[in-house]
């Protein structure tokens, strides 16, 4: 949605939109998570701390690529936006290969095809 309300609406426009997706996915991630379990089933700890990390770590990923919207020239801001969505894909190819054990060259090329697929998505609706 960022993508789209930036070409749409400009950068303020943009920043708003980022914020809302941020923190309602955060909400979102952070109840479904602190709701799956109460940390017996999975030995992953107590429902509230889960929920309170997965909710953050959710907000912080969506947040981060909204900044750039601070900036008043969309054409900029789109720009720099666009480099922390690559940084933040490398880094949760890394956080993949590290937790999860997946080859390094796999994580990055499944996790690179959905990022693109995303913003190509944001940028062909606002284009439209």
């Amino acid at each position: 949605p960022i993508f789209a309300s930036a070409y749409l609406v400009g950068s303020k426009g943009a920043l708003l939109v980022g914020l809302a997706a941020a923190v309602g996915a955060a909400i979102s991630m952070g109840m479904s998570e602190g709701l799956s379990d109460d940390g017996t089933l999975t030995g992953r700890g107590g429902s509230l701390a889960r929920g309170l990390i997965t909710g953050l770590a959710t907000f912080v990923g969506g947040a981060a690529h909204t900044l750039p919207f601070l900036i008043e020239d969309v054409d900029q801001a789109l720009k720099v936006a666009y480099v922390v969505v690559g940084c933040e894909l490398v880094t949760i190819a890394w956080l993949r290969k590290r937790y999860l054990r997946v080859s390094l060259t796999r994580s990055l090329l499944q996790v690179t095809v959905g990022g693109v697929l995303v913003a190509a998505v944001g940028v062909a609706v606002g284009h439209a």
